[in-house]
């Protein structure tokens, strides 16, 4: 045991009594507060429990997490630019480190989408590639595309915009009145099973976009929004030519794509971008999650240099070209996080290290397809979802997680689906581990 475990063990114990004024979002509060799982701690791979006891972290937090825990490199960064400059905005005035990280995703981006605008989640990097793409269709004089078209079982976070953007039915059903106006594709989830890697059919689904510019007349769509690997939802591959056919589709008629990368981005996909690992470049790019490896909140909307240059061409001298912003846009602090992050996956190599994990990663993972109870496997890089039939398995997805936790092991679930998405500095043998629980777990139920 070391001394840090040692420290956690002897700490006292969290009343519960403790926790009645807080909302913890996306879960099941009353259940949560009869028997708290909580982390005290997290170091590497693993987060710690307040008694000390090791849970090694299979979805890199929230997907947030690929360099590991507890970065002394971020967190001198972070403590530096505190004392150096804690704070300004970003309204009519700047600091460098915001240049500097823009300047940095440049170069890591698709050719072309170089420009970024800040902000400080996923959920704001959506509704800013919204407005970007009215005030580009209205500077442009098609100020009458202002439908936009998602898919099913998408996930595009959780403000109004991004709320009526995704296509899980239970984010939605209680904000239908919003007054944004959203189509949805249907998703890519076809009666394939167990595929590793992009389903070979299925392609033909983005011609859904085809029927809504046929429906509702091309003028006024304004963009199409997808996840190049639909996350959130349990991992669902695109079909080969899926996406090539979308942006096909979309330079034809003048729709923005736009590719939400704030759970593929970073490595995840095996290219910086996922963009770049099918090789399909959008408009407009968001991002979050990863970009500070989960220390500080921070999101970006990259943007192609074209929609840039024409938005400041129109606009007139002086003038303020894009009326949105936020009080967090571009936080020295973040940019400060953002830049030691970038250090180390180029110094460690992180992104081809996901990569040459990628295969044994998978491998691993699709060898759960024999347990009884999974009833499919899914995955793509470094990222897997795996369905388990609770008539079969005798618990949920939500019971399935609680069970993982108590043998050593945090992932995400969405549904009925485990979300696998180790961090990148894992061994083969962490990756054993994670597999052999979920099988040792799922199979102690049936």
């Amino acid at each position: 045991m070391t001394k840090y475990t040692e420290e956690l063990k002897g700490a006292e114990p969290f009343a519960t009594s403790a926790m009645d004024h807080q909302w913890l979002p996306f879960t099941p509060n009353r259940d949560f507060l009869q028997d708290p799982r909580m982390f005290a701690g997290a170091r590497g791979l693993y987060y710690y429990s307040p008694g000390g006891k090791a849970i090694l972290d299979g979805s890199s937090g929230l997907f947030t997490t690929p360099a590991g825990h507890g970065r002394v490199e971020i967190a001198d960064a972070v403590r530096n630019q505190i004392l150096e400059l804690d704070f300004t905005s970003s309204f009519l005035r700047s600091h460098e480190k915001s240049f500097t990280v823009a300047n940095r995703l440049a170069q890591l981006l698709p050719r072309g989408l170089d420009t970024l605008f800040f902000v400080s989640s996923g959920s704001e990097a959506i509704d800013t590639a919204m407005k970007l793409a009215l005030a580009y269709h209205r500077a442009r004089g098609e100020a009458s595309r202002t439908l936009f078209v998602s898919r099913e079982r998408s996930y595009h976070g959780v403000n109004i915009g991004g709320s009526m953007l995704g296509g899980i039915a239970n984010n939605r059903r209680s904000f239908q009145a919003s007054g944004v106006p959203v189509v949805h594709m249907r998703h890519t989830y076809t009666a394939e099973r167990f595929i590793l890697g992009q389903p070979k059919t299925g392609a033909d689904l983005a011609d859904d976009l085809l029927r809504f510019v046929e429906l509702y007349g091309v003028e006024n769509i304004a963009a199409c929004f997808v996840e190049p690997i639909a996350g959130s939802t349990g991992v669902l591959v695109p079909p080969v030519g899926y996406l090539d056919r979308l942006r096909e589709l979309c330079t034809r008629y003048g729709i923005l794509l736009v590719f939400d990368e704030v759970i593929c981005g970073f490595g995840r996909a095996g290219q910086p971008f996922a963009a770049q690992s099918f090789g399909v470049t959008p408009d407009l790019i968001t991002m979050a999650k990863a970009i500070t490896n989960g220390n500080i909140p921070m999101g970006a909307v990259a943007i192609d240099r074209s929609i840039h240059a024409m938005m400041m061409d129109r606009a007139p001298q002086q003038a303020i070209e894009f009326f949105h912003g936020y009080t967090w846009s571009g936080h020295p602090v973040a940019c400060a996080a953002a830049l030691a992050t970038l250090d180390i996956y180029h110094s460690e190599n992180l992104f081809t290290r996901a990569q040459e994990l990628s295969a044994y990663f998978l491998e691993r993972a699709f060898g759960l397809s024999d347990v009884r109870g999974v009833s499919d496997v899914r995955g793509y890089g470094m990222l897997a979802g795996v369905d388990i039939d609770p008539a079969i398995v005798g618990m949920n997805g939500y019971e399935l997680q609680k069970r993982l936790y108590d043998h050593g092991l945090h992932i995400k679930t969405t549904g009925n689906t485990a979300i696998l998405a180790p961090p990148f500095i894992v061994e083969k043998k962490d990756l054993d581990f994670i597999v052999d629980t979920i099988r040792a777990v799922v199979t102690d139920t049936t």
